[in-house]
């Protein structure tokens, strides 16, 4: 029998491979269909990839930028000393080694001057004299002849309180009067008769003097009659309610057709002396005698008075007198100061600050208190060497400091040149361009000279 194999027992043959250990694969039959199942890896996909991903990203893209600045955007240095040559020679100006070695500052003179000294304190604007008007009659509110902050002089009507009962009262006592004046009358006609009686021995003594004393009953009658009459006018007076001072009126605080009583304890109004007007402030006790040597020898000592940040002068008057004891709790003397007030530029109880005037120093050397600065080693203040265009730091002694101006005891003569301003980047020796004051710096603002003394800073 041929064995003979077909061609389709030929493909439905396995292919033996080498031997590579487990159990063989069973033979295939001839005539059998065999499946095979091809099994793919499966690839798994890392967040950290797309992460790496991204930060490689942003590295090619910094990198592309530096390049492109550095070989595209930089300027180059040549090109910018030549726009710096440029510059230099639009604006005109050569310093030298360069104006960028110099600072810019702003100075002032040293002057001989006036220079005063003060002793400050705090005070409180107090009137002369307030009154709170009330009335002294009873009766009805009918008239207000004032408007609330209107400014009264003495003897202004105010108020009027009706008056027509105490009118009526005034005509009955008059009538009262004319009764027991006609009953003084007769009295008196009678002591005649009888004391003519008497000298021709008709009647006894006794009744002359009892008509004697019913005379002088009469007449005191009469005479409480009139002081009747008095007291009532006296209440019809006192219902036209006038200014005792002049002032300042305030709110009102009745209205008309309200019934007012003598027992009432707010009042009517109120009356504030404006002009003129005092402040009571204080000052240390150390600084007593000095102000009571000149009060007691008769000299007028100045005062100011200024708003709460001492940058506006309100007032200016004279020390009136001082209180008779120190605070023991301060430590402090009150004082009190009065000034004309003709502007109306202190109120009641307004908080200012005071300035006495105690001395004058006359002739001494004064610097802007801009100038004086203050170090390690002491007070100081920068001469500019005019010549150089230099600045020396050179200590000083202050005096006296009057707002704006400090006296130099010593370190500075009068004409030195100080700077005021830019003494931030200053140190000593270094070169500088001075700035006229309230200059912006711009073009031409700058000078490599000195400014002229006097014209520049704070003098």
């Amino acid at each position: 029998m041929s064995q003979e194999v077909t061609d389709s027992q030929k493909m439905a043959r396995p292919k033996v491979g080498p031997y590579t250990g487990g159990t063989p694969a069973a033979p295939v039959r001839p005539g059998t269909t065999t499946t095979t199942t091809v099994t793919r890896p499966v690839v798994v996909k890392k967040k950290g990839s797309i992460f790496g991903l991204l930060v490689w990203l942003v590295l090619a893209l910094l990198i592309a930028g530096g390049l492109v600045y550095y070989f595209v955007l930089k300027p180059k240095p040549a090109a910018a000393d030549a726009t710096a040559a440029a510059s230099g020679k639009a604006g005109g100006h050569h310093h030298g080694g360069g104006a960028s070695d110099k600072i810019r500052v702003v100075t002032a003179v040293a002057t001989k001057n006036d220079i005063g000294v003060y002793l400050t304190g705090l005070g409180a604007v107090t009137p002369l004299n307030t009154d709170t008007i009330r009335t002294r009659v009873d009766g009805q509110l009918m008239k207000v002849l004032f408007t609330e902050g209107q400014t009264v002089r003495e003897g202004d009507l105010l108020v009027q309180i009706d008056s027509r009962p105490y009118q009526a009262t005034l005509e009955q006592n008059v009538a009262q009067k004319e009764h027991d004046e006609a009953l003084l009358e007769n009295a008196k006609i009678d002591l005649q008769r009888y004391q003519t009686l008497w000298k021709q021995d008709s009647i006894p003594q006794q009744t002359l003097a009892t008509q004697e004393s019913l005379v002088k009953q009469d007449q005191g009658t009469v005479d409480l009659d009139q002081a009747t009459i008095d007291a009532t006018k006296l209440n019809i007076t006192y219902c036209n309610i006038t200014a005792p001072i002049t002032g300042r009126v305030g709110l009102r605080l009745v209205d008309p057709g309200n019934f007012v009583q003598t027992s009432d304890t707010n009042g009517l109004l109120v009356i504030t002396q404006i002009q003129p007007i005092t402040v009571v402030f204080t000052i240390p006790e150390d600084s007593i005698q000095p102000v009571l040597a000149k009060l007691n020898a008769g000299e007028p000592l100045p005062v100011e008075a200024y708003n709460r940040d001492m940058l506006k002068k309100l007032a200016a008057g004279q020390l009136l007198t001082v209180d008779n004891q120190i605070d023991p709790t301060t430590g402090t003397l009150k004082l009190k100061a009065i000034f004309p007030n003709d502007d109306t530029m202190l109120f009641p109880n307004q908080f200012v600050n005071t300035k006495l005037l105690v001395d004058m120093k006359k002739g001494v050397t004064t610097v802007p208190v801009a100038a004086i600065q203050h170090g390690n080693n002491g007070t100081f203040v920068y001469i500019v060497d005019t010549d150089a265009n230099t600045v020396a730091m050179t200590p000083v002694t202050v005096g006296t400091i009057d707002g704006d101006n400090a006296e130099i005891v010593s370190g500075v003569a009068v004409d030195d040149t100080v700077v005021t301003d830019g003494v931030d980047k200053l140190q000593n020796g270094s070169k500088v361009i001075v700035q006229k004051a309230g200059g912006s710096g711009g073009k031409g603002g700058d000078s490599s000279e000195p400014s002229t003394p006097g014209t520049t800073g704070n003098t």
